[in-house]
């Protein structure tokens, strides 16, 4: 993180010559709860260390000049026009602002550098890092008054108006509330949250990249959702106060499962039991329990694979591959699906021999290399120089 600091600070001062705030801002994982948000189910994401750390300062022209380390790339908008820039990122600096000013906000013209450890594409959501950190630090430099729930839904906002992802609202919270040895427990519903201890410094969280693009994520996750509102459907015949799969017992599920095509009736069940599993693994942490933790990722998976049907071959190749290594306390896949990585719970003393099982295996059964990332739970975005009081949690 050091060097980080010295080459963020040190390209601000080399193009803007001035000294800049400093934001960290960090990736996400999701240790369990998929395919439950757009239900408004529960969800149990952390940040992680893997960071975008992000120099800002006021420039007083009307303008933002913003560079971005990691792909040699520099773009200037005007603040009284802003229009879709054809680098990718700057969309995000973009959609950011252009949402805050709709909010009613007035933020002046502004620098940005950054440049992190975030891997891009894969599934760690670099997006919302990139959209936490310039969020807090228009806050710490223009004190608008938004809070990081407000925050948190401006986030969302940039992808749905601005980058074109109709994305849930996970990956923008967890990366502003996140706290250190904590994972979050977001009611997607409601938004409240509460926050779990994760304190076992001994275990790395340990990603495995299955190096297969997610190409049918899109399409096939239009079609979980119909199927998931044929079922409601059926269920509000007999509780018309239903809203959504959120409202549904299994009880009541399973009493008219003959009511709903084969396939309708498992998409719903793997939804009611995988909420149920998000709060059991809460009271697995509050007991400390990893053990048990790491079963109801295992059931997470299959779940995900053989009724939800969004896995693929290679992400099932690599938890079998992981079930199988020493010191591995629970493997699922990641994400939307059909790519992508899985996540690991791997004991620190085992990470290099698994590591090394899981490079050689998933190669010679599927001739595919993986990349794998190794990281903890760490906090939220934060501000690195000066006062964090006046950024509300």
């Amino acid at each position: 993180m050091t060097d980080l600091i010295k080459k963020i600070k040190s390209r601000f001062k080399e193009r803007f010559n001035e000294e800049p705030v400093l934001i960290q801002s960090p990736g996400r994982v999701n240790l369990i709860g998929e395919h439950t948000d757009y239900n408004d189910g529960f969800v149990l994401p952390a940040a992680i260390q893997k960071v975008i750390l992000l120099g800002i300062a006021k420039n007083g022209i009307g303008k933002i000049r913003a560079y971005s380390e990691d792909m040699d790339e520099a773009v200037e908008l005007d603040l009284n026009n802003l229009q879709k820039s054809d680098k990718h990122w700057a969309n995000y600096i973009k959609g950011a602002v252009s949402e805050v000013m709709k909010a009613g906000h007035k933020p002046k013209g502004f620098d940005v550098v950054f440049g992190g450890d975030i891997p891009i594409g894969a599934g760690l959501s670099s997006s919302a890092a990139l959209e936490g950190a310039v969020l807090v630090g228009l806050e710490k430099l223009f004190s608008l008054g938004l809070d990081r729930k407000r925050m948190a839904k401006i986030g969302q906002l940039t992808e749905h108006n601005h980058v074109g992802v109709n994305c849930g609202i996970m990956d923008q919270f967890i990366n502003l509330h996140g706290e250190a040895n904590k994972v979050l427990k977001l009611d997607c519903r409601s938004l409240e949250y509460e926050l779990y201890p994760f304190i076992r410094d001994d275990i790395k969280i340990v990603l495995c990249d299955s190096k297969v693009s997610h190409n049918l994520a899109d399409s096939e996750y239009n079609v979980r959702r119909s199927q998931c509102e044929e079922g409601v459907e059926v269920m509000k015949n007999y509780k018309p106060e239903i809203k959504n799969l959120r409202d549904v017992d299994l009880e009541l599920l399973n009493a008219h499962k003959d009511e709903m095509e084969e396939v309708v009736y498992r998409r719903c069940k793997y939804v009611l039991e995988e909420n149920e599993r998000v709060h059991a693994a809460c009271r697995d942490l509050e007991n400390n329990d990893f053990e048990a933790f790491g079963k109801r990722m295992f059931a997470s998976h299959d779940g995900l694979s053989n009724d939800y049907e969004v896995s693929c071959e290679e992400l099932d190749v690599l938890v079998d591959i992981a079930k199988n290594q020493p010191g591995l306390l629970g493997a699922r896949m990641m994400g939307g699906g059909f790519g992508g990585c899985t996540i690991n719970l791997v004991e620190e003393q085992h990470v290099e021999a698994f590591t090394d099982a899981i490079k050689e295996q998933y190669k010679a059964r599927t001739g595919k290399d993986t990349e794998i990332y190794i990281t903890q739970i760490n906090g939220g975005t934060q501000v690195l120089q000066g006062d964090e009081a006046d950024i509300k949690k």
